[in-house]
């Protein structure tokens, strides 16, 4: 306690300097949303407790300030999470210019708090009190981490319980039978999904025998002999790195070379067909199998939102005829499902396969699927399985984790302002 007092005197000196947002950080530090004497005839204080209320329901580390114009609009949010000090998801209403979220890769990924601030600024023209308690309807599924006050009560409680337990001499096997089960669970996991790719790698290695391509034919030049190579080798990396699988997490390698082993395909058909070379695009979304998409068009999931998505030819063309496109169902439980639906083994499976193409690309794919609130979670985060990368404090914090100023502020993402003033809405590139 006296080392967490004495970072927050430290901090003091800060707040004045970054424009008066310490009675903001200190409102927000006790779980609370702030709202600046200046504004509460916009948002009052009763508005404001029972949003407070909410958020506090759903247990996320979800902050949210309204004050005035006269905040620095460059600069409010990110000095807000740094007095505030704690891994989360920050929304600001700053006076006239509308609402403005961004959030920590650790409590959301990277991109999403910025989406859903801008589409809800924009449904919501103006009104505060709707945009604020939208936001936090739409952020806290996807938010990672618990609630300032879960994590101030709890902690005290938890914390000598488990002290007392780990000098027990049946901690240890406890521990080993949990590490059991936990080995258990992924060993079957990773079987359901060998079965998956299996069909996939042998779905490549068909298309390879039905190429029909001769590199020492005399038309083949250089260019498609290194195309069919590149495949080649890819189909072979998929089988060896499949047969070397040891966990879930493994799979994304595979798929990753299948995806890439496809490409080349596609650029050694456009070669020997004298067409131009094909876009690098993602795979088609409702089979991956399909191979590149061509095109995005706009699709709902069975009980979904409308989304656009990468597709290819044939299943773009079955949406617009008002048919179902050709999904990648596998085998659950509960009968075939589409793989987005079947269970968080599959996110390493989607992951390999997007995972050259951004990080917010597949999290905005999978808005409202079983699969994308799977990987929303801290098991199967999204950051640093869709960046291809470990990078970022996402590493280090996961939400709510009190981090004081020590975050790297290129990683609290988000852009524009939305939902009113001159600055305009982001969160149109998903």
């Amino acid at each position: 306690m006296a080392a967490l007092l004495g970072v927050m005197l430290l901090l003091a000196p800060s707040a004045s300097a970054a424009g008066g947002l310490s009675d903001a950080a200190a409102t927000l530090k006790k779980g609370q949303v702030y709202v600046a004497p200046q504004m509460q005839d916009r948002f009052s204080q009763a508005q404001a407790d029972a949003l407070t209320k909410k958020i506090e329901k759903a247990d996320k580390p979800i902050f949210i300030a309204v004050v005035p114009d006269a905040a620095n609009k460059d600069t409010v949010l990110t000095d807000l999470r740094t007095l505030v000090g704690i891994d989360g998801v920050y929304g600001v209403w700053r006076g006239s210019s509308g609402f403005m979220a961004r959030s920590d890769r650790g409590a959301m990924a990277a991109g999403a708090a910025d989406r859903i601030g801008s589409a809800v600024g924009r449904a919501d023209k103006g009104d505060i009190n709707a945009t604020l308690n939208d936001f936090v309807d739409q952020a806290a599924p996807q938010t990672k981490g618990t609630g300032v006050n879960h994590s101030t009560s709890i902690a005290w409680v938890i914390i000598p319980i488990v002290l007392v337990a780990l000098a027990g001499a049946g901690v240890f096997f406890l521990f080993r039978r949990a590490k059991k089960r936990k080995e258990e669970k992924a060993r079957a996991e990773l079987e359901q999904l060998r079965r998956v790719v299996d069909e996939d790698i042998t779905a490549f290695g068909t298309e390879l025998e039905r190429l029909d391509f001769n590199p020492r034919a005399a038309d083949a030049d250089d260019a498609q002999r290194a195309d069919y190579s590149s495949a080649l080798d890819s189909y072979e990396k998929s089988k060896r790195l499949m047969d070397e699988a040891k966990k879930p997490e493994d799979v994304k390698q595979v798929t990753e070379a299948i995806e890439d082993g496809r490409f080349q395909l596609a650029t050694l058909a456009a070669r020997r067909d004298k067409r131009p070379l094909p876009e690098r695009r993602p795979p088609c979304f409702m089979d991956p199998r399909h191979g590149p998409s061509v095109k995005d068009v706009d699709w709902a999931p069975a009980g979904g939102a409308a989304r656009s998505v990468p597709v290819c030819q044939a299943d773009a063309d079955r949406v617009a005829a008002g048919l179902d496109p050709a999904v990648r169902t596998v085998d659950t439980e509960y009968g075939p499902q589409p793989y987005w639906n079947a269970g968080p083994a599959y996110a390493p499976y989607a992951g390999g396969y997007y995972s050259g193409f951004g990080g917010g690309l597949l999290p905005g794919l999978l808005v409202g699927t079983m699969l994308g609130s799977m990987m929303s979670t801290p098991a199967y985060a999204a950051a640093p399985m869709m960046d291809g990368h470990h990078g970022g404090y996402q590493d280090q914090y996961e939400g709510g984790d009190y981090t004081g100023a020590d975050f790297n502020a290129s990683d609290f993402s988000g852009s524009d302002w939305s939902g009113g003033g001159d600055f305009g809405g982001g969160g149109d590139d998903w």
